[in-house]
C-alpha cells in the first residue's frame, strides 16, 4: 500500500514539491497529496483538515512547520524542506547576472552562519549583509519590517525572503527575491520522511506482551479481590486474585488477556496501540485503579521484534516495576531502555507533543528515560540557550563531550519518554541522511 505524504505550503511551492517528487523514477510507493494554503496563518487548519488522508506531512518550509509545532497539531511524522546555502547561492548568481549589487542584501529565515559561509565560499563580501534567522513567533510583518529597515538604515539593495506573504508586500516597496527549495532539498527531505514514516509504521506493528502482577489472594486490602473469596481466578501457583474489572480496563490496549501459570496476567497487543493508550509511554490509566483494589500493582510491557523477545522484556519490565514502588509500570525495549511510570504519575500525564515537560519531575524522567540526572541537568542548560529549539545529535554530542552515536541514543530515549520532540531535519550542506532536529521539554 503506498505511503501518502501531504504537502503543505503556498500553492506554487506545493506544486513544485509535488512535481519534483512525482518525477519519473522516484519512489512509486510514495503518493504526494497537495494541501495548499493561501496564507501561512491557515497552516493549523490545513494540518487538522488532512485527517487520516495523509500518513506523513511535508512542509515546504520551516515557517509553516513551526506554526504547526507551536499549535501542537502534529500527530504523525512531519518534516520541512530546508532552504540550504545552495539555494541562496543560486539566487545570488541570478542577481549578479541581472546586474544587482549582491554585497548589500538583507536575508531572512536562513541561519546567519550558513549565509556567511555561502558568501565566503563564493568570494563575496559579507560586511554589509543583514540576516534575520528564523525563530518561533516571527510574523510576515516582522520580516517586512526587517527588510525595509535594512534598506533605510543599512543601504540594502535587495531583500531575499523565504516567505511568500512577505514577498508579496516587499515586491511593491523594494527589489525582492523569493527563495524556493531546491530539487535536491526536496528529494532528500522526501526520502528521509518516507524512511522515518516506514520505520514508525514498522515499529507500530511490533509485538508487545504485558505482564500484570497483582498480590496473591488475601494479601491486599481487597481480600480475595473483586471476584469474592476463595480461589476463583487464581493460577496454579496460587497467584493473583480474580479481578472482574481488569478485562474492561485493559480493553483500551485492543489485545487479548490470559492467565499465566504463575497467576499473573498476560496482555498481547502492538506497539502502536500501546503508545496511544499510554500517551506515548507517559501514563497508565488503569494502574491506580488496580492498586486501589489490590494494595499493590505492577505492570511490565516488553516491546520486541518477536514474541519470545517481547516476553523476555516484559518479565524484565515487571521485575523492574516491583523495585520502583507499590504501584508502577515499566515499558522495556530492545535497546536496553526502560521507561518507568509510577503510580504518582499515572493520572497526571499530558500529550507528549505539548509545550510542557513530562509529568513527575526530573527524578521520574531520569528513571523513565534511563538518562542520568546529571546528563539531564546539562541538557536542560543546553535547551535553555539560543539553540534550544533546534538541537541535533551533533550539538548534543559537542555539548556533552560524547560521541554522536551516544548523543543519538540519548535523544531517542528522551523522545520515547516524551521529553524530546522531533521537529524536522537540517540539511547543513552535507551529503547523506540529514540529521533530525529536536525540541527538548525538560
Amino acid at each position: 500500500m503506498p505511503l501518502t505524504v501531504g504537502v503543505i505550503g503556498p500553492e506554487d511551492l506545493v506544486r513544485r514539491v509535488v512535481a519534483v517528487g512525482g518525477e519519473a523514477g522516484q519512489d512509486p510507493f510514495v503518493r504526494l497529496l497537495p494541501l495548499p494554503y493561501r496564507h501561512e496563518d491557515e497552516t493549523t487548519g490545513v494540518v487538522t483538515g488532512a485527517g487520516s488522508a495523509a500518513d506523513a506531512l511535508l512542509f515546504t518550509g520551516v515557517v509553516p512547520h513551526g506554526l504547526a509545532v507551536a499549535a501542537g497539531v502534529l500527530d504523525r511524522p512531519a518534516m520541512y524542506v530546508p532552504y540550504s546555502g545552495a539555494t541562496l547561492l543560486r539566487a545570488l548568481v541570478e542577481l549578479l547576472r541581472l546586474g544587482h549589487d549582491v554585497s548589500r542584501v538583507s536575508i531572512d529565515t536562513l541561519r546567519r552562519d550558513e549565509v556567511l559561509e555561502t558568501l565566503t565560499e563564493a568570494k563575496l563580501p559579507t560586511e554589509h549583509i543583514r540576516v534575520l534567522p528564523h525563530r518561533p513567533g516571527l510574523t510576515a510583518q516582522d520580516l517586512v519590517d526587517f527588510h525595509l529597515d535594512a534598506r533605510a538604515t543599512r543601504g540594502a539593495r535587495v531583500a531575499i525572503t523565504c516567505l511568500g506573504s512577505a514577498f508579496h508586500v516587499l515586491e511593491h516597496r523594494t527589489h525582492a527575491v523569493r527563495l524556493a527549495p531546491s530539487r535536491h532539498s526536496i528529494l532528500a527531505t522526501l526520502r528521509a520522511l518516507a524512511l522515518a514514516t516506514a520505520g514508525r509504521q514498522s515499529g507500530d506493528a511490533q509485538v508487545v506482551l504485558g505482564v500484570i502482577d497483582l498480590p496473591a489472594a488475601g494479601d491486599g486490602p481487597a481480600g480475595g479481590g473483586s471476584g469474592g473469596g476463595g480461589t476463583a481466578g487464581e493460577g496454579p501457583a496460587g497467584g493473583g486474585p480474580a479481578d472482574d474489572g481488569l478485562a474492561d480496563e485493559v480493553r483500551v490496549l485492543g489485545g487479548s488477556l490470559a492467565a499465566l501459570p504463575d497467576g499473573r496476567r498476560l496482555v498481547v497487543t502492538t506497539r502502536g496501540v500501546l503508545e496511544k493508550a499510554t500517551d506515548r509511554f507517559t501514563r497508565m490509566p488503569f494502574l491506580d485503579g488496580l492498586a486501589a483494589r489490590h494494595g499493590t500493582a505492577h505492570v511490565g510491557f516488553g516491546v520486541g521484534r518477536t514474541a519470545a523477545e517481547a516476553e523476555a522484556l516484559a518479565r524484565r519490565a515487571v521485575n523492574r516495576a516491583r523495585s520502583v514502588g507499590p504501584a508502577a509500570g515499566v515499558v522495556s525495549m530492545t535497546d536496553d531502555v526502560d521507561i518507568v511510570i509510577d503510580g504518582a504519575a499515572a493520572d497526571g500525564g499530558g500529550e507528549a507533543d505539548g509545550g510542557t515537560a513530562p509529568p513527575g519531575g526530573a527524578a521520574l524522567l531520569a528513571r523513565r528515560s534511563g538518562v542520568s540526572p546529571q546528563t539531564l541537568d546539562r541538557l536542560r542548560e543546553l535547551a535553555s540557550g539560543e539553540r534550544g529549539e533546534a538541537l541535533t545529535a551533533h550539538a548534543v554530542a559537542e555539548y556533552l563531550s560524547v560521541q554522536q552515536r551516544t548523543a543519538r541514543r540519548i535523544l531517542k530515549r528522551l523522545e520515547r519518554a516524551g521529553a524530546a520532540v522531533p521537529t524536522g531535519i537540517r540539511q547543513e550542506g552535507r551529503t547523506g541522511r540529514p540529521p533530525i532536529v529536536y525540541r527538548l521539554r525538560l
